[in-house]
């Protein structure tokens, strides 16, 4: 028997997610003028960090489409 992979990435109910790089997290954190600890987090062990390979201290903007357009969250990868 075939084990299927599934991409989780292409679900239709998984937003989009995407890891920052340095420079877009500094803007993010001046932007709300907040620290990453005051970020709300997403466990490393998620099947979805994993997925985009995000580490631990990473950020990660998630973009969820509502029915007055798009919305962006934010989540620091931890332990």
């Amino acid at each position: 028997m075939v084990e299927k992979k599934i991409d989780i990435l292409k679900h239709v109910l998984v937003p989009k997610h995407q890891v920052l790089s340095e420079k877009e997290k500094l803007q993010v954190l001046e932007e709300y003028n907040i620290s990453p600890i005051q970020l709300p987090v997403i466990k490393s062990k998620d099947p979805i960090v994993k997925a985009i390979n995000a580490k631990i201290g990473d950020i990660i903007m998630i973009i969820r489409k509502g029915p007055s357009g798009e919305y962006k969250y934010y989540r620091r990868v931890a332990d």
